[in-house]
């Protein structure tokens, strides 16, 4: 599904934020990407949606090749990507559930399938009584379920959360923590990079830690 080969990037005066990364996503995947701050960790995500492109190596993602894509392509690519951020990234003058539907207008989808979609995303994070709702109303946490709800309501194979919990209290951490372990129970593939290596080993799922661009544990 995601297979990302012996990849480098590197930015201003050579410095390598990747260096020789080898990582494959399989379908129904939980993986963590752990690091500090600078370890690469964003960089990586970034090759996945193609925001970015290697320097050396390949990633392939459902099909696309970071070598041979086509800039009209990349659209496509990631509409079957869900991602969310550490700082949500809402619409503020949107409505919690015109935040969710305008992932679905742009791609031109309206009437009631989008409304179904919507609600249903909604509801799998717990906010659908919240719909009417702004974000500057809403707690940290719920404004990050409103985040994941926008991601998932295209129905994506893979989810990708950079730090999803980095402006949540630990409360609300938990609560984020528990609605990826359900869509990855559903089926859909997530990586989650975090801080935390402990987070990590305590939630029991895979994870891979870089350490200045490198990967120093699997």
């Amino acid at each position: 599904m995601i297979e990302i080969r012996n990849v480098s990037k590197r930015f201003k005066k050579g410095w390598y934020a990747l260096k020789n990364i080898d990582i494959s996503i399989a379908k129904g995947d939980f993986l963590f990407l752990t690091g500090q701050t600078g370890s690469g960790k964003t960089t990586l995500l970034r090759l996945i949606y193609m925001d970015i492109f290697p320097d050396e190596g390949e990633v392939a993602v459902a099909g696309f090749l970071s070598s041979t894509i086509k800039e009209e392509e990349i659209p496509f690519l990631r509409r079957r990507i869900g991602i969310i951020f550490q700082d949500f990234k809402l619409l503020k003058d949107k409505t919690v559930y015109e935040n969710v539907a305008f992932a679905l207008e742009v791609t031109g989808q309206s009437g009631r399938k989008m409304r179904e979609k919507v609600m249903k995303a909604l509801t799998l994070v717990g906010l659908s009584h919240k719909r009417n709702d702004f974000p500057y109303t809403l707690s940290g946490g719920e404004q990050q379920k409103t985040a994941i709800a926008r991601a998932l309501v295209r129905e994506p194979f893979i989810l990708l959360a950079d730090e999803p919990t980095g402006n949540i209290d630990p409360e609300g951490s938990e609560e984020i923590i528990k609605i990826l372990q359900e869509v990855n129970t559903a089926g859909t593939a997530v990586l989650m990079a975090t801080h935390g290596v402990e987070l990590a080993k305590r939630m029991g799922g895979r994870f891979i830690n870089l350490e200045q661009g490198q990967i120093t544990t699997k």
